[in-house]
Formats: structure tokens, sequence, C-alpha cells
């Protein structure tokens, strides 16, 4: 229980700020992208900036999923039920949501302070590693995942062939030892 009592705070509030961040900073990471490639392929340039509705969509869509499947998952455990995995997901989107006009209502300082850090986002580079975390932490909990489950089997494996040789050694042996063959009692 203290393990949780911290980690459910810790957890909810980075994907608070993640949810809120990747709202006010997907965009402007978007058309730093689309304008490096624009120098370089005009006609690829264009096409892109013809979608950037779609492109944003999916950039956002991709930290919305990982948060709303590794927050959940750590905070609920393996054993959680469809319908409060829901409510903890749409509680962080409404308070995403809230946190955005909360800042916008405070006069818009709190807001440009923020978006100030979007200059960082003009280097494509940083852009695309912005864009691209939510796809490796997506690749790496894959990873994880897969090392665990085959650890998992090898165990299991392992712990089978034990208990396969156990129980064959077992029935070769009998049960109950004759005293007189052991030399422990000496019949008449």
């Amino acid at each position: 229980m203290g393990k949780t009592a911290w980690q459910v705070p810790l957890y909810v509030s980075v994907a608070w700020i993640l949810m809120v961040g990747y709202q006010m900073f997907t965009e402007s990471a978007v058309k730093s992208i689309i304008n490096f490639i624009n120098v370089f392929c005009p006609f690829v340039g264009e096409w892109l900036i013809s979608r950037i509705g779609m492109m944003v969509f999916v950039s956002a869509f991709a930290w919305v999923f990982v948060l709303s499947s590794v927050i959940p998952s750590v905070i609920l455990g393996k054993e959680r039920s469809v319908l409060i995995q829901f409510f903890v997901c749409l509680t962080l989107t409404f308070l995403a949501f809230i946190a955005l006009d909360f800042l916008s209502a405070q006069g818009g300082h709190v807001i440009n302070y923020m978006l100030s850090f979007a200059t960082l986002l003009e280097n494509p580079f940083v852009a695309l590693a912005y864009l691209s975390m939510p796809y490796i932490i997506m690749l790496v909990i894959d990873i994880q995942t897969r090392r665990r489950n085959k650890k998992e089997k090898e165990l299991e494996g392992v712990t089978n062939a034990y208990l396969k040789d156990a129980a064959a050694a077992e029935q070769k042996q009998p049960r109950f030892r004759n005293y007189q063959q052991c030399g422990k009692l000496r019949g008449p």
C-alpha cells in the first residue's frame, strides 16, 4: 500500500503533464518537421502541409494511446476491469482539457510562458525526437513484455521438466522400503 500511495499521484501527474504538453506542442513539432522536409523535397512538403491536421491527430493519438495503456495498468495492476480503466483514461483526458482552459483563463501569461518552450521544437531533430517519444515508449514496453513472457515460459518449462523427472524417479523407487533389505531390521 505504501508504494502505491506515492506511485499513483506521481503517474497521474506525469500523465497530466504529458497530455497537456502534447496538446500544446504537437502542432509546432509537426510544422517544424514539415518545413524541414519542404526544403529538401518541396513536393512531399506540400503534400504533408495539406495533411497537417491528420499528422497532428496521429501524433497526439500516439501519446493518448500510450498514456491510456500504461498509466491505468500501473495504477490498477494487471487485474483491472475495462470500466475502471475507461474512467481512469476519461479522468486523465478531462484533466488535460481543464488544465488548458485554466491556463488560458489565467490571462494567457502561464500559457505564453509554456509556449515559449515551443521554440525548442523549431529544430527539426528535436521535434522529431519529441514526436518519436510515444513510439519509443511503446517499443520499449513491448520488448520488456516479450522478455518477461519469455523468461516466465522458460521458468515454467524448467519447472515442468523438473517435476516430470521427479515423478519418473519416484515411480522407479518403491514408496516403502523393506527394512530387511536395508539391513535395519533382521528378521528371524
